[in-house]
């Protein structure tokens, strides 16, 4: 191997944990693995579909364990909406990941991927957006969602942190649905947690985070074993993202403590609306040959997390400044 070579593959491996450690941050802060940043990143540095995708869930599996430490010991887990939406994905994975597979075979994978994640981030993204700029008088209107669920009434009905009452199998559906996604797009479900939890099941942010974190590890276990057995799993990618996530998860997380529930909707939203813009440059450039597209694409993906988790940082810091100068805890 030439010095060249060698100097290339370092800078490659610090890129990626620069990379890991930013989306640690942003994963303890959102209560998302990352893959939806790690999936289109890999994307858009040329590496095959099948092996995006399998690396982006071997990752979320890391992350989301790190995480979930952190998050349980600040008490913003709710178990039992854990555990179901854990049964139902995990059985969706594995249908997810056989679309993949056929879609492969029939050579549409890399677009079918990338138009669905173009579709979903832009739909959850501006959903939250529009949810983080209601004033409180509002609010309510962000609840209809939760409300429908609650009309469905096939017992057993179970009750979950912030009051809401929904069945046991409107639960495990939802749990389904996100699964198939997750295993279809290479994503630990985080970005779709979330808002389901938030809109569906009308639990506080800072507990959807923890709640979304904590059912991401088993199945993005489940997610990467799957893959793996396909040989779609880059180690030495994954075990750079995941040298620097050690420590960004644990900054995220305690992030969720110190900045308003609104300002966190509204950092989710813009991560979605960056990331479906990077996938969408990323495809036209392939389909055009306008090279200029696929730069925009890694500026975007790269930037728009920079930005980001470093917005999350610089809230949280002035946050503990006004705590020491004030001698008392802030109330969000």
């Amino acid at each position: 191997m030439t010095m060249e070579v060698l100097g290339m593959s370092l800078l490659l491996v610090l890129l990626f944990v620069g990379f890991g450690l930013i989306i640690g941050i942003l994963f303890g802060f959102f209560g998302m693995g990352g893959s939806f940043l790690v999936t289109p990143a890999l994307l858009v540095l040329g590496y095959p579909a099948k092996v995006a995708v399998g690396s982006g869930l071997a990752f979320v599996f890391g992350t989301a364990v790190i995480g979930a430490l952190r998050h349980r010991d600040l008490g913003q887990v709710d178990y039992k909406l854990a555990a179901l939406i854990i049964t139902g994905m995990t059985v969706g994975i594995e249908i997810g990941k056989r679309a993949v597979l056929l879609l492969e075979r029939a050579g549409l994978s890399d677009i079918v991927i990338s138009v669905a994640y173009v579709g979903l981030l832009v739909v959850v993204g501006l959903q939250t957006l529009r949810d983080s700029m209601q004033s409180e008088s509002d609010e309510g209107d962000t609840l209809d969602l939760s409300n429908a669920l609650e009309r469905v009434r096939i017992p057993p009905m179970l009750t979950f942190t912030g009051g809401t009452t929904v069945s046991l199998w409107v639960t495990l559906g939802i749990g389904l649905g996100i699964g198939i996604l997750s295993g279809f797009l290479g994503v630990g479900g985080g970005f779709l947690l979330m808002p389901t939890m938030l809109y569906g099941f009308g639990v506080p942010a800072e507990v959807a985070i923890g709640t979304s974190v904590l059912q991401i590890t088993i199945p993005g276990s489940f997610g990467a074993f799957v893959y793996a057995q396909e040989g779609a799993v880059n180690v030495p990618v994954v075990a750079s993202l995941l040298l620097g996530s050690a420590l960004g998860a644990r900054i995220g997380a305690a992030a969720t403590e110190l900045i308003d529930g609104d300002d966190i909707k509204g950092y989710f939203a813009a991560m979605l609306l960056a990331g479906s813009v990077a996938v969408a440059s990323k495809k036209l450039s392939a389909m055009t040959g306008i090279a200029a597209l696929k730069t925009v694409s890694m500026v975007l993906i790269f930037g728009a997390a920079i930005l980001v988790s470093g917005a999350i940082i610089y809230s949280s810091v002035r946050v503990l400044r006004g705590q020491s100068v004030s001698g008392r805890p802030s109330t969000n």
